[in-house]
């Protein structure tokens, strides 16, 4: 197995986080651009065609969360935050992604999913259709006419195991853009769907779509929240027309099904060929709750290893996706310290993911969906916790704005502001009347807590998504073909060439 050929390679340098005093010097810097130069000019080219594909998805993690979670994940190991690289942002080579959608210019994950897995732009809050269909349209007819083929149907077509892995539910957009075809991301179940339609619900695609009389023999691997939307609600779930999807994935598929990282560690990859992991009624825990509260749960990194694991013994190869969903509703909660350390849990599973695979067979991709309007901003010292309130070079103290309050360097352009002593998971669930806008004088507020809610400036019920373009990192067969500025569909084409379809 050939590592990747990282574009910067790092020198090590003494950094006293208490004052912030940086070994550094002219000669530094001269060093790490030699050494970068050099490692450019020996940059790895793999073979024409990958035998797999990884499709990591880090679900609103925008160009600033990257740097953000860069410095957040340096400084949390007691590191220089600056000078630190996410796991991703190592891999060889990189291209920017236009996120917009056919008929918005800030999309959501329904269509920018879709154009990733399909090829083809569609419409707010549509799944793997083409940009004829409107969002909430309920004759199948049209739905059926208008379906556009994912990347994940084309490799069950040929032969190739699949699977796909989210922190959301299974059922959420992303994940469901990768199976399913639909007008609308809310049907997740048959109960949100209207009863003058027979549009099938998301749920139920993922099992009536594949196998016999359907495509390829079904998904392999199923990990995520969302259990109650395959469960009828005399088994405390969600649906109402008696189907007990979880069974029948089991009886259709020959699969086995695990509920706990305990029962997910005990499986033996090389006995199973199908494996659903329903780990959650609803999204699974943000990634620092489920550590803190010694969650049953398993991480993004432990779900993600045992999909590899599974869908590896398939001679003739794989397509996986990874979701890292809860960046982005961490970001809609105006709480940074949750999207941030959801980022460096992707980058766990990326890392995980590199020592086990061999770039030679297999393309790794790592992007985004699109952004949020979180901002870095204020001239804050180099050192400057990312999470604290912006101390500008050769002071001790936190700067003033104009109305004398100090400001932090992370902020939000919208959303519900600075709202103290509450979950994101209520900010998301509408549970409160927050205050919103500059509220509140930060002094003695403790900036850095779990759930401190950054400063909007805008007054929103939610934050936002943003409509600036995102990063795609890849590396291995074809990652070459990354570059430049894309319109976000170019990702499918290179995966389908890639995996020679």
């Amino acid at each position: 197995m050939k590592p990747p050929v990282f574009a910067l390679s790092l020198t090590i340098y003494v950094v006293m986080l208490s004052t912030h005093c940086l070994a550094e010097d002219a000669t530094t810097w001269r060093q790490d651009g030699l050494q970068a130069l050099e490692a450019s000019k020996h940059m790895q080219l793999y073979g024409r065609h990958a035998k797999n594909i990884i499709l990591f998805l880090g679900d609103g993690m925008g160009v600033s969360t990257v740097t953000a979670a860069r410095i957040f994940e340096g400084q949390q190991q007691g590191r220089d935050g600056e000078r630190n690289l996410l796991s991703f942002e190592k891999l060889t080579y990189l291209a920017m992604s236009k996120t917009y959608s056919a008929n918005q210019q800030t999309s959501d994950s329904a269509p920018t999913m879709s154009a990733i897995m399909t090829g083809v732009k569609t419409n707010d809050g549509v799944i793997g259709l083409n940009q004829s269909v409107l969002k909430d349209e309920k004759d199948a007819a049209a739905i059926q006419q208008n379906s556009v083929e994912t990347l994940l149907e084309l490799a069950e077509e040929h032969g190739l195991s699949t699977g796909v892995v989210t922190t959301t539910r299974v059922t959420h957009a992303t994940p469901a853009a990768t199976y399913a075809h639909t007008s609308s991301r809310d049907w997740e179940n048959n109960a949100q769907v209207p009863t003058d339609s027979k549009v099938a619900d998301i749920a139920a695609q993922a099992v009536d779509r594949y196998g016999k009389d359907g495509i390829g023999d079904g998904l392999e691997i199923l990990f995520g929240g969302g259990r109650a939307n395959f469960l009828p609600v005399e088994l405390r779930g969600k649906r109402t027309d008696g189907r007990n999807l979880i069974a029948e994935y089991q009886a259709k598929f020959g699969a086995d099904y695990v509920t706990d990282k305990n029962a997910l560690s005990n499986i033996n990859p090389a006995k199973i060929k199908h494996l659903l992991g329903l780990f959650d009624d609803d999204h699974m825990q943000f990634d620092t709750d489920r550590i803190t509260s010694n969650s049953a749960q398993p991480s993004l990194m432990d779900m993600t290893s045992m999909a590899i694991d599974v869908l590896a013994t398939n001679p003739k190869g794989y397509f996986l996706m990874v979701e890292a969903g809860r960046i982005d509703h961490a970001h809609h909660a105006g709480n940074a310290y949750r999207a941030l350390a959801e980022t460096v849990a992707l980058s766990d599973a990326v890392k995980a993911t590199l020592a086990k695979i061999n770039l030679d067979e297999t393309l790794i991709i790592v992007t985004a969906d699109h952004s949020h309007t979180m901002t870095l901003s204020g001239y804050a010292k180099r050192g400057n916790p990312i999470l604290d309130k912006v101390v500008l070079p050769g002071s001790d103290s936190p700067a003033l704005a104009l109305d004398h309050k100090p400001y932090t360097v992370i902020n939000y352009v919208n959303g519900k502001g600075n709202i103290e002593n509450m979950s994101p998971e209520a900010t998301i669930n509408k549970a409160v009347t927050p205050q919103t806008g500059r509220v509140a004088n930060l002094i003695g507020v403790d900036t850095h807590a779990l759930d401190f809610h950054q400063q909007a400036n805008v007054p929103l019920e939610q934050e936002t998504h943003s409509g600036e373009d995102v990063q795609i990192f890849a590396d291995g067969p074809d990652a070459q073909l990354f570059h430049g500025v894309q319109e976000q569909s170019y990702i499918f084409y290179v995966m389908k060439d890639a995996l020679g379809l």
